[in-house]
């Protein structure tokens, strides 16, 4: 008999605020469709039902619940009756565990999964921890059952007290990306002729990615080079996005800068690209899937040096560069421009071998077995 064999499969309700904003429901979705159902059967629960996203949830016949998983705590009374009436949902689904995804430091999820007597676990995304939600990071993980880890830092910087911890990493599906073709309708939609080079960053536009870096790097190198284009795919309607979609157009190359918002054919633009660079600022952040993406289709990278992107970079440090430093950034660019070739083959061989989606599933399972069969 197999060790953890049940009946029936437990019941696993992953949570996460919507699958438009919210940056990881990829992530979930991948593994909820790669779980072995011998032992688990996935539930999802969001805020709502918005976002192209969600129609794979729909398309995939995962079960889902549209409700609002997480409460304002203040007033604190009030707060905690929510909680209290939300533990009512998650007991009535008779669910086994609950896995959140949700970015930030809300515990009041946790706090109704403790009181519906649920073990209750999260993934931490990024490297938020300070200031005014330190104690609402600290409340969360106290109520939870167990914590998933995304990079090594985090351990370090986070949870050096805490023995219920797991290294998680992302992965990514190497069936879906690989190196393709360039797609000629891309190359058609925006003229691209076949010796210019395009540099791509895949990042939803915030303070935290250093596009405003990349822009100012990008703008030197066009100095000098006169057949490279940037393009920049994802969330760009912040106002933090205008801003910089402001700075690209006032400079002497914003017909060579290419702001496309968000996509559902991020894998074309992999395939017209020839430089990566995510050039994240010095707070770092959890485990950049667009970064596996993007070398799983052997394009060569470059990567700041910060938490989440050192852990995955760690056999190419010379393509790391300094968070914010424009100028080592632009050293680096011209470097891959004058060796395009450069460690193509070998970054695809590296991420199926550590950064592929079986083994990101694999460790989720072995936490939610060791969880569950107690």
């Amino acid at each position: 008999m197999e060790k953890f064999k049940k009946p029936k499969p437990w019941k696993i309700l992953f949570t996460i605020p919507n699958f438009d904003t919210a940056g990881s429901g990829k992530a979930l979705l991948n593994i909820c469709n790669h779980l072995d159902k011998r032992y688990f059967k996935p539930y999802i629960s969001c805020s709502h039902s918005n976002g192209h996203l969600f129609r794979e949830v729909i398309s995939s016949g995962i079960p889902y619940y549209i409700n609002k998983n997480q409460i304002d705590m203040i007033p604190r009374l009030k707060g905690i009756y929510k909680c209290y009436q939300l533990s009512k949902f998650f007991r009535k689904l008779k669910i086994d565990l609950i896995h959140s995804f949700h970015y930030s430091s809300d515990y009041s999820e946790a706090l109704a999964a403790k009181l519906a007597g649920i073990p209750w676990i999260y993934t931490k995304k990024n490297m938020n921890w300070g200031g005014s939600s330190k104690n609402g990071w600290r409340m969360r993980s106290i109520l939870s059952s167990h914590i998933l880890l995304q990079n090594k830092d985090m351990k370090n910087y986070f949870f050096k007290r805490y023995k219920k911890t797991s290294l998680v990493p992302r992965g990514v599906n190497t069936e879906e990306y690989f190196p393709m073709e360039k797609q000629k309708s891309l190359m058609d939609k925006y003229s691209i002729l076949d010796n210019e080079i395009i540099i791509l960053s895949v990042a939803n536009i915030s303070p935290i990615k250093g596009i405003d870096v990349l822009i100012k790097s990008f703008i030197k190198l066009s100095l000098k080079h006169n057949f490279i284009r940037l393009f920049i795919v994802g969330h760009s309607e912040s106002n933090y996005g205008k801003e910089i979609q402001q700075i690209a157009k006032k400079s002497s190359f914003s017909s060579k800068i290419h702001f496309t918002g968000k996509v559902k054919n991020v894998k074309e633009y992999y395939s017209i690209s020839d430089i990566f660079v995510l050039p994240t600022i010095k707070k770092g952040e959890g485990c950049p899937v667009s970064l596996l993406e993007a070398m799983a289709c052997d394009i060569p990278i470059i990567a700041s040096n910060v938490s989440g992107i050192r852990d995955i970079m760690s056999p190419f440090p010379e393509m790391l560069f300094a968070p914010s430093d424009s100028n080592d950034l632009s050293n680096k660019i011209e470097f891959l421009i004058q060796n395009k070739e450069k460690s193509r083959t070998y970054y695809r061989r590296y991420i199926q071998e550590n950064y592929n989606i079986d083994i990101e599933v694999a460790n989720h399972e072995k936490v939610y077995k060791d969880l569950l069969s107690i």
